[in-house]
């Protein structure tokens, strides 16, 4: 199959494709006489394997050694298991950070009463403080959480 059939096949664009055959992640295809690359079943297993990964939010590098561990399928689950949590790590770390941002977006939303009382914009208010390098309701209290 063309580089085409296999994006569509896969939801992968073009130009990833080929940055994942540079970064050796997808081995490069076998080319038609016509020089266009020919790709097979194999391709195709593979990149829908490395889109997996990617839906997960994994780096490229972790991608690139669970392909490894594919490849040589000798006993890595210790292996596997440490690239996991340490993705598992990276996802709570990062869900942490979402709550701790909620809490501040939500302290400045308190901000407005909305527009009918006839007061100016409390949030405008907050965000044009805090440019002026003044405390902000949103980063009140948020250095120990």
């Amino acid at each position: 199959m063309q580089i085409k059939e296999l994006a569509s096949a896969t939801g992968v664009d073009v130009e990833t494709i080929r940055y994942y055959e540079k970064q050796g992640l997808l081995p490069a295809p076998a080319r038609r006489d016509n020089g266009y690359r020919d790709y097979e079943g194999a391709h195709l297993e593979r990149l829908s394997f490395i889109r997996h990964c990617r839906a997960l939010d994994m780096p490229l590098a972790d991608v690139k050694r669970l392909l490894g561990f594919v490849d040589d399928p000798d006993e890595h689950c210790d292996d596997v298991n440490h690239l996991v949590d340490d993705q598992l790590a990276r996802v709570r770390a990062r869900l942490k950070s979402m709550r701790a941002l909620e809490r501040q977006l939500l302290q400045l939303r308190s901000r407005c009463g909305g527009a009918a009382d006839g007061q100016p914009c409390g949030i405008l208010h907050e965000l044009v403080s805090a440019a002026h390098g003044e405390a902000c309701v949103c980063h009140a209290g948020t250095e120990q959480q």
